[in-house]
């Protein structure tokens, strides 16, 4: 059973009591006032039981009590007391009540439903990032074998594979779906298409004077570049499709090195505007001011994007994000 909250209607087997029973923490609660009527009992008469339990050392107060506020029929809100399945219990054999023994036989049921259903739930989810993880590891192992590679690129993706596996153990350690899209940071302003093409020209003049690149580098193919910035901008329902930096940054490098907006030098653009796009919104570096991602990191991530199979793409994106998500401050490289 998790810690969400869940209520139920109990209802006594002559129908007369009806009470809304709390879960949560793996056991039930009751204020005073339920306990009340669930055992048909004077108000005095449960103090005195409850006071006696703690009193005779059956149970210690601080771990089976909780205090809530809520509110009375008259508007005003009050801290009011709520006992845990063991304190309702004990009150049941000390009162010798049936309706006692109906109880507990119900909520015990209840509680062994909530505790199966969850593990049930906690085991599909582990399986299904299990297999999230093994399709991961397989384009990487993929990727690795791509007749360009060397070995800088390949510490890269050893690094990758290293960081990826940690996070999956780390969130799923804390019960966390490893490829559910981290938290992030909301916002991020991605430049104009015309402010990524003058970076790119200025790139390219660069690799040019070192005859790194040719003319055709980052040449845009029609309306390509155009197309994509369009794309990370959409909206849908009124809120962004892309509402944090990760997932600007992961997709902005899996678009242009997957969809070749230029005549060559897709993958060389492709990681240059990943880069920059996270250089205009401060997230180059990490708290340290150390660079969450340098050239090795770079080179393998790209390389992963363009070994990919389209249907990979759910799983490599959200990779990229856990990589550039905080509080994961440790430099990729």
């Amino acid at each position: 059973m998790t810690n969400k909250n869940t209520i139920e209607i109990y209802q006594t087997n002559d129908g007369k009591t009806c009470v809304d029973v709390y879960f949560e923490q793996n056991t039930v609660w009751l204020t005073q006032g339920q306990i009340v009527e669930l055992f048909d009992k004077n108000k005095r008469t449960i103090s005195e039981h409850i006071r006696n339990i703690f009193k005779e050392g059956e149970l210690q107060e601080d771990s089976v009590v909780r205090q809530s506020r809520i509110t009375a029929a008259d508007g005003k809100s009050y801290n009011v007391n709520h006992y845990n399945l063991d304190v309702i219990i004990s009150v049941g054999y000390r009162v010798k009540s049936q309706q006692g023994t109906q109880f507990r036989i119900w909520a015990t049921e209840r509680l062994r439903e909530y505790l199966v259903q969850g593990y049930a739930l906690n085991q599909q989810r582990f399986d299904q990032n299990a297999a999230e993880l093994q399709q991961a590891i397989a384009l990487i192992r993929k990727a690795a074998q791509a007749p360009d590679i060397n070995a800088t690129t390949g510490r890269g993706l050893v690094e990758i594979v290293s960081r990826y596996t940690q996070t999956f153990l780390w969130l799923q350690r804390y019960d966390e779906g490893l490829l559910n899209d981290p938290q992030g940071q909301t916002g991020g302003d991605l430049p104009t298409p015309e402010i990524a093409m003058q970076a790119l020209q200025q790139l390219k003049q660069a690799l040019m004077a070192r005859g790194e690149a040719t003319a055709l580098f980052a040449h845009p193919r029609e309306d390509g570049l155009s197309a994509i910035f369009g794309n990370l901008n959409q909206s849908v329902f009124g809120e962004s499709a892309y509402p944090t930096i990760e997932s600007k940054a992961a997709h902005l490098l899996y678009f242009v090195v997957k969809n070749h907006p230029f005549s060559d030098g897709n993958k060389r653009s492709g990681a240059f505007l990943f880069v920059d796009f996270l250089h205009r919104n401060q997230r180059l570096l990490n708290e340290r001011g150390e660079p969450v991602i340098n050239d090795t990191g770079l080179a393998a991530l790209t390389l992963l994007v363009a070994e990919s199979d389209a249907k990979q793409k759910e799983t490599l994106i959200r990779l990229i994000m856990h990589m550039l998500a905080r509080p994961c401050t440790t430099p990729l490289n």
